[in-house]
């Protein structure tokens, strides 16, 4: 099994097709839903985690391009900006899925950004605002 965390712009032509639901039906994928921010006859955006036989996936991220949405790794999207960061710590602590720790023997603050699952919390508590997101 692979798996990708994507995000996903969708154009208003599509924001009220059942895309989602035929990647299930049609390429037999698991989904989970991270983040979504969908308004009626504008652009939506979709942060998932897609999973599934790694052909189908293939064909599924596929099939999405094809229909005219944007794909791209979530990884792109989230970044720390080593410059501004000050090793404070505020982050990890408020991190959800374990994607800002501390090392230990170094004590410098790691961002793992597979695990990321963009929910923003690090955002706001990153007091030298080290950490970005650009959808």
């Amino acid at each position: 099994m692979a798996f990708r965390k994507l995000v996903l712009h969708f154009p208003s032509r599509l924001i009220d097709q059942p895309i989602v639901c035929n990647l299930v039906k049609k390429f037999d994928l698991i989904f989970n839903i991270l983040r979504a921010s969908i308004t009626p006859r504008e652009e939506g955006i979709l942060v998932m985690q897609i999973e599934g036989e790694e052909q189908k996936l293939k064909e599924g991220i596929e099939y999405l391009e094809n229909l005219g949405v944007k794909v791209q790794p979530l990884s792109q999207d989230i970044t720390r900006n080593d410059d501004r960061c000050t090793q404070c710590g505020a982050c990890v602590v408020i991190c959800p899925a374990g994607a800002l720790y501390l090392e230990t023997s170094t004590r410098r603050v790691i961002f793992d950004q597979d695990k990321c699952i963009a929910c923003e919390l690090c955002i706001k508590a990153c007091p030298p605002r080290a950490m970005e997101i650009h959808y």
